[in-house]
């Protein structure tokens, strides 16, 4: 999964703990979106995650 350009944002992990307390491994991922952003003036692909987006911290393009 990719990782956030602005904030480094990325996958977490942890455990799946079913009803009988059993562990098994998971992973939560950062909503990444792959998005054209404005950086001086220039149009370019970035990976952005989503609060990122919503916070304005980059221009789309």
């Amino acid at each position: 999964m990719a990782k956030c350009e602005v904030c480094g944002k990325g996958v977490h992990f942890g455990n799946n703990v079913s009803h009988s307390h059993r562990r098994s491994n998971r992973a939560w991922n950062a909503n990444v979106q792959r998005v054209a952003v404005k950086i001086n003036g220039n149009t370019r692909r970035m990976n952005v995650c989503t609060s990122c987006l919503r916070s304005n911290a980059v221009e789309r393009a």
